[in-house]
């Protein structure tokens, strides 16, 4: 059985929307959806252990998600609207307590957000294009939303990887049945037959 590992947004879970359209949409395929730690000192650490446990087809990433997709070196990935410069979110990574958007596996509904969190996220950002083989960069795929209004990150990954490894689709920062039908879905396909 092929299998996707899909890494949510900020605020999300593994039970996020996202997640059901996938399921739904590719109902052959295992979807592994981890709930990603709010810290990167651990969730990177995490997600990467997880990986090499997990052995993915594919990582799907989403906004933050797509941020640490891209850092999965060695294996194929599609990020789509990735947040690659959370720290500098002053509207999204504030600190304060906010309440999870999804339910979590840890039964938690809201988190503390600290200024040690946001400072390790800046530092976690100055490092994540490190490291970078030309394999790496063969395998690595972005989707940004024509209409996102919270990242824009196009510039960003071109300076890192091929611009045709990038492309656009008629949407906005979250996925909706549309987007995951007519671009997101499509993309997997292509990526599963290269």
């Amino acid at each position: 059985m092929s299998k996707i590992i899909y890494f949510h947004g900020f605020g999300s879970s593994g039970a996020s929307g996202t997640v059901q359209l996938l399921r739904r949409s590719l109902p052959d395929f295992d979807i592994v959806a981890p709930d990603i730690p709010l810290d990167p000192r651990q969730a990177l650490p995490f997600l990467k252990e997880l990986c090499a446990a997990e052995q993915p087809d594919i990582i799907v990433g989403t906004s933050m998600g797509g941020m640490y997709a891209q850092q999965m070196r060695g294996y194929k990935r599609l990020i789509v609207n990735p947040a690659f410069w959370m720290s500098r979110m002053s509207q999204v990574l504030k600190p304060g307590t906010f309440t999870y958007q999804n339910k979590r596996r840890d039964k938690q509904m809201t988190a503390r957000i600290t200024k040690d969190i946001i400072l390790a996220f800046a530092e976690m950002e100055k490092h994540q294009f490190e490291g970078m083989t030309e394999q790496d960069t063969a395998l690595c795929y972005a989707m940004f939303g024509k209409h996102d209004p919270t990242v824009h990150t196009y510039d960003t990954f071109v300076k890192y990887y091929p611009e045709s490894q990038a492309s656009w689709f008629d949407g906005e920062h979250r996925i909706n049945d549309l987007v995951m039908k007519h671009a997101i879905l499509p993309k997997i396909e292509e990526l599963f037959c290269m």
